[in-house]
C-alpha cells in the first residue's frame, strides 16, 4: 500500500555568475517547474538471512530524494535521482517514506510497505490478466507472507528472465510481442533463501477489433454533409458496403454496442457502391475513421461514376495499430489530381490486413441551405439590399458600444424619432421558402435606455410580407414579437417554424407561414407601433437561413474595454498592459483601448490566459484577434507570425508539453483580423509524450497563449492585439 503526500518548500539555489553581465542568464524557467509525482521505490532483498534490502526511489520532477528507512533510524539518507541505497532490516514489517525533491526543493512524499522476513513466503496467491485496452499486455499481481517482492518470468525464448519485477501487493504490466500460451512464473522472495513459485500456462490475447467507438462526429446541418456510413448523419440510401468484384476481402456488419462499423479483413481491395450518385463538389473535406491491429497504411479511392482504373486517384493514409484513426481530407487532394467529384459513385480502399471503418462522409463549414440566404454584417460583407427607413432613420454609423458583446466597427442605426409605424425594411431578391428549417432570422441588438420616450414595452419585432402589393404590403403580414432588454448587446432570433408567429389576418385567413411562398419582404420595427414615442436602436449581424448553434461556454471575448470575459491576462517574459491606448486608431479599428503586447527579448515570450472550463472543439473551434504589429518595433530576422496555443493548465509550469498550436503569417503596420480554426488549418502538436491527438478530440485544453514573430529567441517585437474572440 502507498500513501502519497505534496509538501511545498523554499529551496534557495545559488548560481555562481561571471562578473560579465553578459553571462547572466534567465533563470525564471524554475518558477514553472511543477512539484515531483508518482513518487515510488522498488526493493530487491538478498537472500541469505541477513535482512540487506537496496531501495530504488523513483518520481518525476525529482532530482534527489530523502529515504527514511522506518526502523530506529532516525535521520534519512539522501539518494539522488537514478541512484539507489542499501539497508540492513530486522525480521518485521516497515513503512518506507520516500521524500522526492524538485529543483525548486518542493517536496512530494510516499510510503511503501515493507516486510523482511527470514522464513519461506507463503500462501503465495497470483492473479494474471490480460489488459482489457492494451493488446498483448498482461498484468500480474502477487501476494504472499513472508515475501518482499515478486519476479515475473514471462515464458517467452529468447528473452532474459526474469522480465520484471514488482513489489507484493502491487501490481506490475508486461507487453508482449507476440500473443499465444506461455508458460509463465512467478516467484515470491524474502529475505530468506527459499523461494516460492507459482507457474501457469498463460494465454496472451490480442485485440483485434475495437473495444471503444470512435468520437462522436460534431452536430451539422444536412446540407453541410453527404453521409455514405455514419449513425450521426443520413446515410446515402442503398448503399451496398461489399459489391462483388471478385476480391479475396471478406466483408462483416460489426456491431460494437449498438454502433455500427464496417469491417474488411484480408484486405486486398474492397469497394462500396453508393446508393446513388452523389455531387460532392461543394463539399471541402472528406471524413473517415479507420481502426486496424494489423495494417500499415490505406489508399482511399473516391470514384466517379464510369471512372476507368487509368484514371482513378488516390490518397493514402498511414494507419497507427490499435486506435481509432481519424481523417478529414480536403477534397483539393482528390481534385488537385484532375479527379471530378460531382458525381462520384463508388469508394475503393486498398490495403492489408484488416480495417474498420466509420463515420464515412464528406462535409463543409456550416452554412444555410440555398438562395435566398442572406446576411449583412454591415462592413461592406453582406449580399442584402440596402435597409430602407420608414418614418424611421437607416445609416450604417461607427459602432457606439463597441465591447465584448460586439466588436464590430459599424452597425445600423435605427432611428425612431417618433413616426406613428416607424420601422426599417427591405426586400428580398427572390420570395423566401421557410420549410426544411430554413425559417431562422436573427439580428444582434442594442438599445440605450436613454433614447427611449414613452411607455412603449421593450421589444423588437420582424415581420414578413409581400411586397407585390406594394404599399399595401402590409396585409399580408406575418409577424414575431420578442422581449429585449436595454444597455447591452443581444442576439435575437426569430423562427418561423417555433416560435409563436401572429399573422395580421387581414382577407381572413391564417396560413402557417412555412407553407408560404409569397413572403418576400422584411420589416424590423422596436418598441411596437402605432404611436409617438421615440427610441434608437443599433442592429448588427443580421442572418436568414437555417438555425444557428447556440453559444455554449466557455465564452471568450476581449475588446479591452472593460466588458471581456477573459479573467486576466498574464506575460511571460512579455509585457501585457489592457489597458493602452489604441495608438493606431482608424477605420480598421476604433476601439480606444487594446492590449499592448511587449517583447523585450524574452527567449519564449508570451501573453496567455486561462478559462474556467476546457474547451469543445468539436463545438467550437475557431479562435480570432485582432492585431497591429509596427515594423518600427521589431529586430531580429523572424517571420512576422502570430501563433494561438492551446495548453492545459492542470500542468502548471509544464503545461507547454501538452500543446497544440496554429501559425498565422501576418502583415506589418496594419490592423487585420486573424482566424485559428482548430478544425480546418493546419495544428500543429508539441507532441512531448509521443502521442499526436486531433486537438478536435481533446477535453483537456484551457490555456490560450499568442505569441508573435515565434519563440526561442532574443529578438524584440511591439504588438498590439483587441478583439479576441472565440465562437
Amino acid at each position: 500500500m502507498k500513501k502519497i503526500k505534496i509538501i511545498f518548500k523554499t529551496l534557495f539555489v545559488l548560481f555562481v555568475v561571471a562578473a560579465c553581465t553578459d553571462n547572466l542568464r534567465d533563470i525564471s524557467f524554475i518558477d514553472a517547474i511543477a512539484p515531483p509525482t508518482n513518487v515510488s521505490a522498488t526493493f530487491d532483498i538478498t537472500q541469505d538471512n541477513t535482512g540487506l534490502v537496496t531501495i530504488s526511489p523513483t518520481a518525476d520532477g525529482a532530482t534527489s530524494f530523502k529515504v527514511y528507512f522506518g526502523d530506529n533510524t532516525t535521520d534519512p539518507v539522501e539518494v539522488v535521482q537514478g541512484k539507489n541505497i542499501q539497508h540492513t532490516y530486522a525480521e518485521g514489517s516497515y513503512d518506507v517514506k520516500i521524500v522526492a525533491l524538485n529543483l525548486k526543493g518542493e517536496e512530494a512524499e510516499a510510503i511503501e510497505q515493507l516486510v523482511v522476513s527470514f522464513k519461506a513466503p507463503q500462501n503465495l496467491t497470483v492473479v494474471l490478466e490480460n489488459d482489457a485496452a492494451i493488446t498483448k499486455q498482461v498484468s500480474v499481481t502477487a501476494n504472499a507472507d513472508f515475501a518482499t517482492i515478486f519476479e515475473f518470468d514471462s515464458g517467452e525464448t529468447g528473452v532474459a528472465q526474469p522480465v520484471a519485477t514488482g513489489n507484493i501487493g502491487e501490481t506490475i504490466t508486461y507487453q508482449y510481442q507476440t500473443a499465444g500460451t506461455y508458460s509463465v512464473k512467478i516467484t515470491a522472495k524474502g529475505g530468506a533463501i527459499a523461494t516460492t513459485e507459482y507457474t501457469e500456462e498463460f494465454e496472451v490475447t490480442e485485440i483485434l477489433a475495437p473495444i471503444a467507438s470512435a468520437s462522436n462526429p460534431p452536430s451539422r446541418n444536412d446540407v453541410d454533409v453527404i453521409s455514405i456510413f455514419s449513425d450521426a448523419y443520413t446515410d446515402v440510401a442503398g448503399s451496398n458496403f461489399y459489391p462483388n468484384w471478385g476480391q479475396q476481402t471478406q466483408y462483416t456488419a460489426y456491431d460494437l454496442n449498438g454502433d455500427a462499423i464496417i469491417q474488411y479483413s484480408n484486405l486486398n481491395y474492397q469497394g462500396i457502391d453508393i446508393g446513388a450518385e452523389i455531387d460532392a463538389s461543394s463539399m471541402e473535406m472528406l471524413h473517415i475513421d479507420i481502426w486496424t491491429a494489423d495494417a500499415t497504411s490505406i489508399d482511399i479511392y473516391p470514384l466517379p461514376n464510369g471512372v476507368q482504373p487509368a484514371d482513378e486517384r488516390f490518397v493514402t493514409k498511414q494507419l497507427v495499430v490499435n486506435e481509432w484513426n481519424s481523417f478529414d481530407i480536403p477534397m483539393t487532394d482528390f481534385t488537385d489530381q484532375g479527379l471530378p467529384i460531382n458525381t462520384l459513385k463508388q469508394f475503393k480502399f486498398v490495403g492489408s490486413g484488416t480495417v474498420f471503418i466509420d463515420n464515412l462522409y464528406f462535409h463543409k463549414p456550416p452554412t444555410g441551405a440555398s438562395p435566398p440566404l442572406l446576411s449583412d454584417d454591415f462592413e461592406g460583407n453582406g449580399n442584402i439590399p440596402d435597409f430602407s427607413g420608414d418614418a424611421a432613420g437607416a445609416a450604417i454609423i461607427n459602432n457606439p458600444f463597441n465591447n465584448a458583446g460586439n466588436f464590430s466597427g459599424n452597425v445600423l442605426e435605427y432611428k425612431d424619432t417618433g413616426g406613428q409605424y416607424a420601422n426599417i425594411q427591405f426586400t428580398s431578391p427572390s420570395k423566401f421558402d421557410l420549410k426544411n428549417g430554413q425559417s431562422v432570422f436573427s439580428i444582434k441588438l442594442y438599445v440605450p435606455s436613454s433614447s427611449i420616450t414613452g411607455s412603449q414595452p421593450n421589444q423588437v419585432s420582424l415581420k414578413l410580407q409581400n411586397s407585390d402589393l406594394g404599399g399595401n404590403s402590409w396585409q399580408t403580414q406575418t409577424e414575431i414579437i420578442k422581449t429585449i432588454v436595454l444597455d447591452e448587446w443581444q442576439t435575437v432570433t426569430f423562427n418561423f417554424e417555433t416560435d409563436n408567429w401572429i399573422n395580421l389576418n387581414n382577407n381572413g385567413v391564417d396560413p402557417d407561414p412555412v407553407d408560404r411562398t409569397d413572403l418576400d419582404k422584411v420589416v424590423i420595427q422596436l418598441n411596437s407601433e402605432n404611436n409617438n414615442d421615440a427610441v434608437t436602436g443599433y442592429i448588427d449581424d443580421f442572418y436568414y437561413g437555417l438555425a444557428q448553434v447556440p453559444e455554449t461556454a466557455p465564452i471568450v471575448k476581449d475588446g479591452f474595454e472593460g466588458f471581456g470575459t477573459i479573467p486576466a491576462w498574464v506575460g511571460d517574459a512579455a509585457g501585457a498592459d489592457t489597458s493602452f491606448a489604441n495608438p493606431f486608431m482608424n477605420s480598421e479599428n476604433n476601439s480606444s483601448t487594446v492590449l499592448e503586447y511587449t517583447d523585450t527579448g524574452g527567449q519564449y515570450a508570451n501573453v496567455n490566459f486561462t478559462v474556467s472550463e476546457k474547451f469543445n472543439l468539436a463545438d467550437k473551434n475557431v479562435f480570432s484577434i485582432m492585431i497591429y504589429v509596427p515594423s518600427s518595433s521589431i529586430s531580429g530576422s523572424q517571420n512576422n507570425q502570430v501563433s494561438l496555443k492551446l495548453q492545459n493548465s492542470d500542468l502548471g509550469g509544464n503545461s507547454w508539453q501538452t500543446q497544440t498550436e496554429i501559425i498565422k503569417d501576418i502583415v506589418l503596420d496594419q490592423w487585420q483580423l486573424v482566424t485559428f480554426d482548430f478544425v480546418n488549418d493546419n495544428w500543429i502538436n508539441l507532441n512531448n509524450n509521443g502521442v499526436d491527438p486531433d486537438p478536435i478530440d481533446r477535453a483537456d485544453l484551457d490555456k490560450v497563449v499568442i505569441q508573435v514573430n515565434g519563440e526561442n529567441n532574443n529578438d524584440t517585437v511591439t504588438a498590439y492585439i483587441d478583439n479576441v474572440n472565440y465562437y
